[in-house]
């Protein structure tokens, strides 16, 4: 296959000659040691526009130019499956490190997404389809891994049955441009979170309330908690029944009531969007399809 290096096109004119100079000088030297200076000389008009005009992107090169090289010298499709390969990972990853993983996997997802952008590899729809799918896979681990931490705790039994998520009875819905696959670079994630008090796997003197509520909290934070490699997605949670007197998590015999009584038109709407991303999916597909007489 192809690697990125031969498919990248100049976007335009370089806006700041000097700026990318400095970046490519930096870039020279991690190239030439670890041996993909090739890659680098075959890319570099490509590039050059991008690092003279983006920050973030010449940042996120200079950081950590190992990661440039491997990414110049991959399929861009083969790249995207192998850092989704590695999101799935980071959710077995013990808590700290595999937060931090997926912090790193985020900007590594941005770098590749914008080159390819920018290069005219990718199309529109396949840019928010690639920055959307590592959200999706994102949500997947960052749920997992708030699991372990409640299993570790002794608040929560390891499911043996891995096809209802890492906690049975708990689901997420991914609203919005997630829910469309259109997130964009700045895109926070719009996610309604719903869970079946009956269902969770909890210890005897676990409230289910107290925990879905706990919970739902830890796993937005492993998203958005910023650290020195920056943070992974901005937690929307607003979209559930009612926000301004609701908690994080909803449970699916409320949320019924609520829809059936009191929903409204723009829920009707926003409903459209709305599919399975992380935690039960059979729990999720099955309250998605009993809702669907409300949803436009």
């Amino acid at each position: 296959m192809t690697p990125l290096a031969d498919l990248l096109a100049p976007c335009g004119p370089v806006r700041d000659a000097k700026a990318a100079e400095h970046v490519f000088e930096h870039l020279k030297a991690a190239a030439e040691a670890e041996g993909w200076a090739s890659l680098l000389a075959r890319a570099r008009d490509a590039m050059a526009p991008v690092f003279g005009a983006s920050s973030y992107l010449a940042a996120l090169a200079r950081r950590r130019p190992a990661v440039l090289g491997e990414i110049l010298g991959c399929n861009p499709a083969a790249r995207l499956a192998d850092i989704l390969a590695r999101t799935e990972r980071a959710g077995h990853a013990a808590g700290d490190a595999g937060r931090k993983a997926l912090r790193l996997l985020k900007a590594e997802t941005h770098l590749l997404t914008a080159l390819c952008d920018l290069g005219g590899v990718w199309d529109l729809d396949a840019v928010t389809g690639a920055i959307t799918r590592f959200a999706d896979a994102a949500c997947h681990a960052a749920l997992r891994l708030a699991a372990a931490d409640e299993i570790a705790a002794g608040r929560l039994i390891a499911s043996k049955d891995d096809a209802h998520g890492p906690v049975p009875g708990y689901f997420c819905l991914a609203m919005g441009k997630q829910g469309a696959f259109e997130l964009n670079y700045s895109s926070d994630i719009d996610i309604s979170i719903f869970y079946d008090p009956e269902a969770l796997p909890l210890a005897s003197n676990v409230e289910p309330q107290a925990f879905a509520e706990r919970f739902t909290r830890a796993f937005a934070q492993g998203l958005q908690e910023k650290t020195s490699d920056s943070y992974v997605f901005r937690v929307d949670l607003r979209l559930r029944p009612d926000p301004s007197s609701t908690p994080p998590a909803v449970p699916v015999v409320a949320a019924f009531d609520y829809y059936e009584s009191v929903g409204q038109n723009w829920e009707r709407a926003a409903f459209i969007k709305a599919r399975p991303v992380a935690g039960d999916l059979p729990a999720a597909r099955d309250f998605l399809n009993e809702l669907s007489p409300f949803i436009w």
